[in-house]
C-alpha cells in the first residue's frame, strides 16, 4: 500500500497525519483538587490592598468615545414608539375614556386603556399602583392611555386626540393634614397612614424630668427628583410564540421581571429582560414603570415598540425622594450628655406606597443618629397623599433624619456654649455600642472619624 497521499501538491505520510490527529485529541481530564475549606479573615480594622489604588472602568473607553449604546440608540426592523397619556389632574374618579379619534390618525398602529390591562396593580411592597389608571386618578401623573405609532412624535401628537371624563374628587396634599380622621381619602377609606414604625428604649418620660435643658423643634425635608441623564427608556418585543423580551434600564431586574409577570399574567419563563447600560438610576429604576404597556402594545401589533420618557414625564410622573416632617425633643444635661430623645416622623409617601416602608423602618432606626441614647422613644408614619409618588432614593430616609440630627446638635452645642465637635465626641458610638434595636456594633469609627476630619480640616484653628 502506497504510504502516501497526496494534499495540495505536497506528500504528507500517513504517519505524519496519525501524528497530527493524535495532537487534536482533547486532552483528558486532570484529577481534581481539593483546597482547604478554612477561609482566613482579616481584622476589621486591616486596609485592603485595593484601598486607595487606581480602579479602571471597563466600559470607560466607550463613554469617553460617545459609543456606550443606550436604549434610545438601539433600533429594531419594524419598530415603533410609544407616549403616555397623563391626567393632569390630582385626584378624580375616571367617567371614559376615549381614544377614538386617535386611533383613525394614520401611523397610529395602537390604543391602550387601563381596563385592557389583565392585572391592573403593581409595588415592592403594596400592589396600590396601577399601570394605568381606569377607575381612580390618585395623582397628576398617573397614565390613563397610551399609544404606539410609527414615530415618536406622531405618537405624541396622538395623544391631544385622546380625550378623558373626569369626575373630580377632593385633594389631599398636606400629610399633616392627612392624618387627621376627618381628611379626605386616597385609598383606604379609613385612614391615609398605611405604615408606621415605633422603637421604645429606656424610661424617656423620667429621663427628660431629670435632664437639665430639653430642646425642642421641627425639620422638614423636600421631594427630590432624581434627574437622570438618561430618563426611563424600554423597547418590548412580543413574539409571535407568546413570550416577552424587554430591553431596559429597569434596576431591580428579578424585582421588575415579578411584576410584569403578574400585571400581564404570564409565567416567568416567558419573559426575558436584557439590562441595557443604565444612564443614571440613584434608585428612581428600581421598578416598573412603562413595561407591561410597551409589551401589550407590542402584541398588539407584532411589533418591537420603544418607549422613552419625556423629561416632563420623569418629573411629572417618576418617583422622588420622600419628603419627611421630623419633630424631635432632646434631654441633655450642661455638660452636654443626652440622656433622652423622642422623635416623631412623618414621612408623605404621595399617591402611592412604593419603597415607603422600607425608607420608613430605616429613618426610625437611624433618627437618633450614631449618638448613645439610653432613653429614646421614636415613632414614625407614612402617609399617603394625591402628590407625586415617592419611592428608592440613595439612602432610604438616612439623609432625612441625619440633616435634623446634625442640626440638632448644632442648635444645642451653640445654646449650651459647647463646641460643636467636643458635643459629638461626648455622645457618639463606641466599640460594642448598642443601636437603638438592640444590635451590638462592632468596628466603630466614629470617633475617629471625627477626629481625622477635624484635624484635616483645621477645626482647632
Amino acid at each position: 500500500m502506497d504510504e502516501t497521499v497526496k494534499v495540495a501538491e505536497s506528500e504528507i505520510t500517513l504517519e505524519a497525519l496519525r501524528e497530527a490527529d493524535e495532537a487534536l485529541r482533547l486532552p483528558v481530564a486532570a484529577d481534581p483538587i481539593s483546597y482547604p475549606i478554612e477561609t482566613k479573615v482579616p481584622d476589621a480594622r486591616q486596609q485592603t490592598p485595593a484601598v486607595g489604588q487606581r480602579a479602571t472602568r471597563p466600559d470607560g473607553r466607550l463613554h469617553g468615545l460617545g459609543q456606550t449604546k443606550y436604549i434610545d440608540d438601539l433600533s429594531f426592523p419594524g419598530m415603533i414608539h410609544a407616549k403616555i397619556k397623563r391626567a393632569g389632574i390630582a385626584h378624580a374618579r375616571i367617567k371614559s375614556v376615549d381614544v377614538s379619534e386617535a386611533a383613525k390618525m394614520p401611523g397610529v398602529l395602537a390604543t391602550l386603556v387601563g381596563a385592557e390591562i389583565p392585572v391592573n396593580s403593581f409595588g415592592p411592597s403594596l400592589q396600590d399602583q396601577p399601570v394605568l389608571a381606569s377607575d381612580i386618578v390618585y395623582h397628576a401623573g398617573d397614565g390613563v392611555a397610551a399609544v404606539a405609532a410609527v414615530t415618536e412624535q406622531l405618537a405624541a401628537d396622538a395623544l391631544e386626540k385622546i380625550t378623558v371624563e373626569y369626575e373630580p374628587m377632593t385633594p389631599i396634599f398636606d400629610p399633616i393634614e392627612a392624618m387627621r380622621d376627618d381628611a379626605p381619602k386616597v385609598h383606604d377609606p379609613d385612614s391615609n397612614i398605611y405604615a408606621t414604625k415605633v422603637i421604645k428604649k429606656g424610661d424617656v418620660d423620667k429621663a427628660f424630668a431629670d435632664a437639665d435643658h430639653i430642646f425642642e423643634d421641627t425639620f422638614t425635608t423636600q421631594m427630590v427628583e432624581h434627574v437622570p441623564m438618561e430618563p426611563h427608556a424600554t423597547i418590548a418585543d412580543w413574539d409571535g410564540n407568546g413570550r416577552l423580551t424587554l430591553w431596559s434600564s429597569l434596576g431591580r431586574i428579578t424585582l421588575g421581571r415579578a411584576d410584569i409577570a403578574r400585571t400581564l399574567e404570564l409565567p416567568y419563563n416567558r419573559i426575558r429582560i436584557i439590562g441595557t447600560v443604565v444612564g443614571g438610576n440613584f434608585g428612581g429604576k428600581n421598578e416598573i414603570t412603562q413595561e407591561p404597556i410597551l409589551g401589550l402594545l407590542s402584541k398588539k401589533t407584532g411589533r418591537p415598540v420603544k418607549g422613552v420618557y419625556s423629561r416632563e414625564d420623569e418629573f411629572i410622573s417618576s418617583t422622588t425622594r420622600h419628603p419627611f416632617i421630623m419633630e424631635y425633643k432632646t434631654g441633655i444635661n450642661s455638660d452636654g450628655r443626652i440622656v433622652a430623645r423622642k422623635v416623631r416622623l412623618v414621612c408623605d409617601g404621595g399617591a402611592y406606597c412604593s419603597w415607603s416602608e422600607t425608607t420608613l423602618g430605616k429613618a426610625c432606626i437611624l433618627s437618633a443618629g450614631p449618638y448613645n441614647i439610653d432613653n429614646l422613644h421614636v415613632e414614625a408614619f407614612a402617609v399617603y397623599t394625591n402628590k407625586t409618588m415617592t419611592g428608592a432614593m440613595r439612602g432610604f430616609g438616612a439623609p432625612q433624619v441625619c440633616f435634623a440630627y446634625e442640626s440638632h446638635m448644632d442648635d444645642m452645642a451653640k445654646e449650651l456654649g459647647i463646641d460643636p465637635l467636643e458635643i459629638r465626641m461626648l455622645n457618639a458610638f463606641e466599640e460594642n455600642a448598642a443601636s437603638p434595636t438592640g444590635q451590638v456594633l462592632q468596628s466603630v469609627v466614629v470617633k475617629d472619624s471625627l477626629q481625622i476630619a477635624a484635624e484635616r480640616f483645621g477645626w482647632k484653628d
